[in-house]
């Protein structure tokens, strides 16, 4: 599959003062393949160590860190040469050897000449929990997410059609018809399937719908071990807990993580800490609330009150009970505002965003603030056509911020200051705002 991770990655190695790279995202969002295909097309060879599973070789970390020590021991346990240059040194599951994390800072002073990249999971997960140090300023980060909708139609090669929506977007110009129903429709299948590879894989071998949810299904249950293994007895229930009230929450009116919903009488003493565990793992997205629109918006949050978003929103589906069928044919379920918000939020998040919302005194409610270096945008969230709202120009009328954007099922246009983006073209959010 084609990422867009790829490019990061090429800059990363062609740059002068390289430092080591560490990839990290919520499992199973393609990290490893990313990186090994990176290395096949871009390195003579690659030396992969997975420290979770390959006990020898997470063994040779637990000496001397120093590069020109390790590097020979890693030599003979891989059987595989390290050269400078044409080598790419790949770590994986680097949250399960602290040690492993912290050779990085001596790679970076010792043997810059040695490219070396590490994939981990749930790596704040065990900065937090686990206390380890991470060498600050001596690696270059770089998160990855499920597939954004622009990847999903690359995957299924729509690479003209996404280029055609970019170019509409930038005119601000309806797509044809028949190529806005097309898109339409990719779009409702992306809610399904989501944006997670197994899941996309799965439908690209077999053309149905049906096996799915039974993919989406394994990778939730595999994030439920993940809070069993990462985390104590007492912490597993709540973080569980969390996690199982998502659909629930985004049912409501009114979305703010409630943590009555939870459990009764729940509070942010209990349910703090295991939303916190969420977020780190990447396993949700959090939107916080704002009280004021201006810059910078991260001074105006109002930190108790916030939503969750799943990550992926084929697996939102899954984990709600929501039926392809449902999904494909846009019928008028209740649940489908919430699954388009979330979508809202995972393409947002890909594209770097970070999210917030607004609230005006409980008589108005704004799905999406966005920062763009110093100018502000309102964002309006309609799952169909119809887009009649006096949320967002509450918004426009209290706050003035630079402009507002409706995201709904319509073709591109401009009407009263304000600009109509169809659902499919939020990849090109970051182009020319």
């Amino acid at each position: 599959m084609k990422r867009k991770i790829e490019q990061a990655l090429l800059a990363w190695k062609q740059r002068d003062h390289r430092l080591p790279l560490l990839v990290n995202g919520a499992r199973q969002v393609g990290k490893t393949y990313s990186l090994r295909e990176f290395g096949r097309k871009c390195y003579e060879s690659v030396v992969y160590i997975n420290l979770e599973t390959n006990r020898r070789a997470a063994a040779c970390f637990e000496e001397d860190l120093s590069p020109h020590q390790l590097l020979p021991y890693l030599e003979a346990v891989m059987g595989q040469r390290i050269l400078p240059g044409k080598t790419l040194l790949l770590l994986d599951e680097i949250q399960s050897a602290e040690r492993a994390l912290t050779s990085l800072k001596y790679f970076a002073e010792e043997a810059p000449e040695i490219h070396i990249a590490a994939a981990g999971s749930l790596l704040g997960v065990a900065l937090n929990r686990k206390k380890y140090s991470f060498p600050v300023g001596k690696v270059e980060s770089l998160p990855l997410f499920p597939l954004d909708f622009e990847e999903f139609l690359w995957a299924r090669g729509k690479e003209s059609l996404a280029e055609l929506i970019r170019r509409a977007y930038g005119a601000l110009e309806p797509l044809p018809t028949g190529l806005h129903q097309e898109a339409i429709k990719l779009y409702r299948e992306y809610l399904v399937i989501g944006g997670m590879p197994a899941a996309i894989n799965a439908f690209l071998a077999s053309g149905s719908f049906l096996e799915i949810p039974q993919v989406q299904q394994e990778i939730l249950e595999n994030y439920t071990a993940d809070m069993a293994k990462y985390a104590t007895h007492s912490e597993t229930v709540k973080i569980r807990a969390c996690y199982q009230s998502l659909p629930v929450q985004l049912a409501k009116d009114n979305k703010k993580f409630q943590y009555k919903v939870v459990q009764r009488g729940g509070t942010a003493a209990l349910f703090g800490v295991p939303i916190d565990w969420l977020c780190q793992a990447g396993i949700v997205l959090r939107c916080q609330r704002l009280q004021h629109a201006a810059e910078p918006l991260a001074a105006y949050v109002d930190l108790p009150a916030f939503k969750l978003y799943s990550s992926d929103v084929g697996l939102l589906a899954t984990q709600a009970g929501l039926s392809p069928e449902t999904i494909l044919t846009g019928m008028g379920n209740l649940f489908m505002g919430a699954m388009t918000e979330n979508y809202v939020a995972q393409q947002l998040t890909s594209a770097g965003f970070p999210l917030y919302y607004w609230e005006s005194k409980s008589t108005a409610e704004l799905d999406f603030v966005l920062p763009v270096e110093n100018r502000i945008y309102g964002v309006e969230v309609k799952k169909g056509e119809h887009t009649r709202s006096r949320s967002l120009g509450v918004f426009l009328e209290q706050e003035k911020p630079t402009g507002g954007i409706r995201l709904s099922l319509k073709n591109f246009g401009f009407e009263n200051g304000i600009r109509s983006i169809p659902l499919y073209a939020l990849f090109c959010l970051p182009q020319d705002l």
